[in-house]
């Protein structure tokens, strides 16, 4: 398969990236079959073509047994690895925001009793824009994450 003209960024997308993602996580080699079963594709054909495609870019290698494995895992434009896993990097950036939400909930629940009107005013504010913000980067990662799965 020629892809002399594509860089490994360009070349990972829809259906291609979808099968690097499934091979990387499935941890041991994979065949075609495997693939097809795992991604609900149409045929052993598809498969075989994407998979054919991930070695030539250098991602996979294939065994003796015709099964691929997983030769590097390359980093994917606005998603980061997580073990196994590749996450949008916005759901990332959503459970950061849920992070600094715990501790904002926490610093108005000690200091509610004690502070000043516009203090209490100011802190929900804060909170009001910390949960909009972890709610969208939640939303957006989790559409993204959706539509890697299939």
């Amino acid at each position: 398969m020629d892809v002399s003209g594509l860089s490994v960024q360009d070349a990972l997308e829809g259906t291609t990236l979808t099968v690097y993602v499934f091979t990387v996580g499935f941890g041991k080699p994979v065949g075609t079959r495997d693939v097809v079963r795992g991604l609900g594709l149409s045929s052993s054909s598809v498969a075989y073509r994407h998979l054919q495609k991930l070695a030539a870019l250098g991602l996979l290698s294939q065994t003796e047994s015709g099964e691929y494995i997983v030769k590097e895992k390359v980093s994917v434009r606005g998603y980061v690895w997580v073990g196994r896993y590749l996450l949008p990097r916005v759901l990332v950036y959503s459970f950061l925001f849920m992070a600094v939400l715990a501790v904002e909930v926490a610093v108005l629940v000690i200091h509610f009793g004690v502070e000043s009107y516009m203090f209490k005013v100011f802190f929900v504010l804060m909170v009001l824009v910390t949960v909009a913000v972890a709610v969208l980067f939640l939303v957006e990662g989790v559409f993204r994450w959706r539509r890697l799965d299939g």
